[in-house]
Order: C-alpha cells, then sequence, then structure tokens
C-alpha cells in the first residue's frame, strides 16, 4: 500500500446501524454509528452516516482531506429515487454513488459475479436474483408498505397479534404476555408505542418473538411461517430456477432455513457482507474511472 493508491470508501445503512469502511490496497479502517433509514429519519441518518464515517478515518488514521480524493459507493436503506440518492452524495466526501441498500448485500453474499439468490432479512427486508448480470428484486419498499419476514415486520406484527389476542380475537400466548409487560401493562402502552416506534424499535422486539418461536409458541411459530412464505413467493415471482443457489444473510436470513428447505434448493453461506459489497461496488466504479 502506498498513498498514490486509489483510497476507496464502502459505506453500508440500515435500520438498526451503518458501517463505514476504507480501503487502500487493502482495508485500512472501519467505523460504525447508528440507524441510516433514509426514509424513517432522514437528518438522523446522514449525521450517523458521517459518524461512521469519521471513525473509519479516525482508524485508518486519515484526514477529512484524505476523505475528499475517495471513491465511495454506499448503500443505504431507505434511498426511494434519485433525488434522494444526489442529495446523499452531495454530503458525503469524495466521488461517491449512493443507491439502496439492495445493491451492495448482493454484491457481498454473491460476490463481485456470482449468479444466485439474495435473501436479506434484518431490520428490513428484500429478495433479489442476479442473473448473468442482472439483478432483479421484490420488497423492501419499507415497514409501512413492504420488509415482510424481517425483524421490524415480526416486532409490528406480534404486537398487532397480541391488541388481537386482549380483544379475545385470538389465543393469549406466553408471546402476547411478554409483550404487553415489556411495553407497560396495558393495550394502550402499545397504541403509544406504535404512534412512534421506527422501524429500529420494531426490530428490537425480534430476538422475543424468535425465543418464543425456538419455545413453541403458536403465535410466534405462526409469524415465522408467514414470513417464509412471503419469501417462497418472492423467490417464485423472480422465477428462481432450482440450479440457482440461495444465500440467507442478514440478522435473521439463516432463521428461514428451515422452514425454505426443499430436496432441489442448494443454499450457500454468504461470501462476505453488505459492506463488503459496498467495497466492490466502489473498487468497480474506480476501475472504470
Amino acid at each position: 500500500m502506498t498513498q498514490s493508491d486509489p483510497l476507496f470508501l464502502g459505506i453500508d445503512g440500515g435500520g438498526t446501524g451503518c458501517r463505514a469502511a476504507l480501503w487502500r490496497g487493502g482495508p485500512i479502517g472501519q467505523g460504525a454509528a447508528g440507524p441510516a433509514n433514509l426514509t424513517s429519519d432522514f437528518e438522523g441518518g446522514l449525521a450517523n452516516i458521517a459518524e461512521a464515517i469519521a471513525r473509519a478515518a479516525q482508524s485508518a488514521g486519515l484526514s477529512d482531506k484524505d476523505l475528499h480524493h475517495a471513491i465511495g459507493h454506499a448503500g443505504l436503506a431507505g434511498v426511494q429515487s434519485e433525488a434522494m440518492a444526489r442529495r446523499v452524495a452531495e454530503a458525503l466526501p469524495g466521488r461517491c454513488r449512493v443507491t439502496e441498500d439492495r445493491d451492495i448485500a448482493i454484491a457481498g453474499a454473491l460476490g463481485p459475479e456470482g449468479d444466485g439468490a439474495v435473501l436479506a432479512i434484518g431490520t428490513g427486508s428484500f429478495v433479489g436474483l442476479r442473473r448473468d448480470g442482472a439483478i432483479r428484486a421484490v420488497g423492501g419498499w419499507g415497514l409501512q408498505l413492504s420488509d415482510q419476514a424481517s425483524g421490524a415486520w415480526l416486532g409490528r406484527a406480534a404486537l398487532a397479534a397480541t391488541l388481537e389476542a386482549v380483544d379475545g380475537m385470538r389465543e393469549r400466548t406466553a408471546l402476547c404476555d411478554a409483550l404487553l409487560d415489556r411495553m407497560g401493562g396495558a393495550p394502550q402502552d402499545i397504541v403509544g408505542f406504535a404512534a412512534k416506534a421506527t422501524p429500529a424499535a420494531y426490530g428490537a422486539l425480534a430476538p422475543m418473538v424468535l425465543e418464543a418461536a425456538e419455545a413453541g409458541d403458536a403465535l410466534a411459530c405462526a409469524l415465522f411461517e408467514q414470513g417464509a412464505r412471503w419469501l417462497d413467493r418472492a423467490l417464485a415471482a423472480l422465477h428462481h430456477a432450482a440450479h440457482e443457489p440461495i444465500c440467507l444473510t442478514g440478522g435473521l436470513g439463516p432463521r428461514y432455513r428451515a422452514a425454505l428447505d426443499r430436496p432441489d434448493r442448494r443454499f450457500v453461506a454468504p461470501r462476505g457482507t453488505p459492506l463488503d459489497g459496498a467495497l466492490i461496488l466502489a473498487r468497480r466504479t474506480g476501475w472504470r474511472a
């Protein structure tokens, strides 16, 4: 590594947190900060991205001036338009391309060129398929309308089901009681929480759903089954072929493996993380420059 080597910046921003990495002939620094879902909180997300970059630069021993020469790629949850992407790019150092987080998740999981399906299931979710270099994806439209099977979706759905249980419309399980207690003990507390809850706040409830499912709780198991059915529908919509590998990523992705397993399906481990994918795409931009 020399100072004349190009400097690359990769950024992975999601509903739970964001990370930044710097590469100059090899990895030289990383930093992390809070949530960066730009639909949920644009200004807060930008501030967390800036903090992650600053921490990466500090760990690499670089100055703000050094970052002006970086070639970057930022994959960020909640980027839904070119106008938003341009606005974010203007706030980032160097020459940085900004996209939603699908591209970096696929590049990280499958590598620069590999084909296959990626089921990225964390705080949010989407299902993507890369075939002969072309990417198609479904889902990932945000918690208000989409993100099925995700941690945020599980948390919100479990709270909605708890209210139905309180109303006597469904079985009241141990998960319902645990969620009610966590919220404050009254159904009105759930309503108050929901009035202000972000995807990250809903996602923080997912471990409770997961633990309950592992204990055989009927509601928790039903929610995971519902999420798995949506993932199956997503693979079908993308015309996933049996010979194409499936990669489960994100904090919850591997939890759906058993529900999605079929004799003709081939699952593979991710080759890297979305942050690795961001660096792959940043370096590809640099090679083409």
